[in-house]
């Protein structure tokens, strides 16, 4: 069949709203196998690498797919937790916790939490809500800054999802929240806790994840929604010009990337004799492998060896309460106009019920 199966339908059933989570995605366990099983999916989005695909499938399956897995696994073997990865946990904390905010502010909504690379998977997750009667359902990708490497590539696997569905459900999403009050918000409070227990630095270094410079110049907004987010960040901290700085992370092959990277940045701080550097990724909602060893492992290992005394990683949003309301508030403003409440529902679905007799269907 060219179409999935519906499921079963009955006159009169409450149309739900769905909330679908999506951040990027994990490994199944710290193995070369399964680093190589997600790396395979993550490498292959023509979102990701913009090379023609006779270009780049040999490199990727006849050499990075041969070397990279293990060097990837060793580092995901640092930072796993007995819950698992870092970021599978962080982000069901954060479904779970959102249901229940969202349920004290009068919304009955279905929220699960997707990953566009690995497990649960978007198209999973999206069947999931609609056997659990789904009509509308808001797709929120966990990127504040909207980015066709990221966000755009969730929409693609919605899309794909929905080529193959008879009935395909409402959909609205989330494309940023850079500059959402709430998010800035959090991002501050999470600092001056921070602050609060150790301690100002004397740079605060924002780190962001990179992509190539020429999708900047190819239109992508990101750039200017990260250096917008360090600006409005700043500003809530009262920091004075020389006191922060924004750099990139994460850069891949040999291509430009967005400058100054990270590591050079922390490298020229030490040399410099900054006695104490402190990073924050305000780019993640969620600790994970990019935070957690490539910043906070090594970047220390940078600074340090460059001559830095003493270095800070910031954790990032996680399980903070106000983020947590603060992605409440934002899921809600999305959802205006649809039914969330249940005795909203539950009118709607009796006046199609009784719509639904009146016009012949069986009972």
């Amino acid at each position: 069949m060219r179409f999935r199966p519906e499921p079963a339908h009955q006159h009169g059933q409450p149309a739900r709203t769905g909330v679908l989570l999506c951040n990027l995605g994990t490994p199944d366990e710290p193995t070369a196998a399964a680093t190589r099983r997600y790396l395979a999916e993550f490498l292959s989005d023509p979102r990701v690498v913009e090379i023609p695909p006779a270009a780049w499938k040999p490199i990727l399956h006849g050499v990075i797919l041969r070397t990279r897995p293990a060097k990837s696994a060793a580092k995901y073997q640092q930072i796993w937790l007995p819950e698992g990865s870092p970021l599978m946990v962080w982000s069901r904390k954060q479904s779970t916790m959102l249901r229940g905010y969202l349920g004290e502010r009068g919304h009955s909504v279905s929220v699960r939490l997707a990953m566009r690379y690995g497990n649960p998977s978007i198209a999973s997750q999206l069947d999931e809500l609609k056997a659990r009667g789904c009509t509308r359902i808001l797709v929120v990708p966990l990127y504040p800054q909207y980015s066709g490497t990221t966000t755009a590539s969730v929409i693609d696997a919605v899309g794909a999802w929905a080529r193959g569905v008879r009935h395909v459900p409402e959909l609205r999403f989330v494309n940023r929240f850079h500059d959402d009050p709430g998010y800035i918000r959090a991002l501050t409070r999470v600092m001056h806790q921070h602050w609060q227990a150790h301690g100002r630095p004397d740079k605060l270094v924002m780190s962001f994840h990179g992509v190539p410079e020429r999708t900047l110049t190819l239109g992508d907004p990101y750039h200017c929604e990260c250096l917008k987010t360090a600006r409005l960040l700043a500003e809530r901290l009262a920091l004075k010009d020389g006191e922060w700085v924004v750099s990139f992370q994460s850069r891949f092959g040999k291509a430009k990337w967005l400058e100054p990277a990270t590591q050079t940045v922390l490298e020229q701080l030490g040399r410099a004799g900054t006695q104490r550097v402190d990073v924050v990724c305000p780019g993640f909602v969620a600790d994970c492998l990019e935070t957690l060893e490539e910043i906070a492992i090594e970047g220390r290992d940078a600074f340090k060896a460059a001559g830095g005394q003493e270095f800070h990683y910031v954790p990032c949003l996680n399980d903070n309460p106000t983020w947590l309301a603060a992605l409440a508030e934002i899921v809600q403003d999305h959802l205006q106009g649809w039914p969330t409440r249940g005795a909203d529902q539950a009118a709607e679905a009796a006046a199609t019920r009784e719509r639904a007799l009146a016009a012949g269907a069986k009972a």
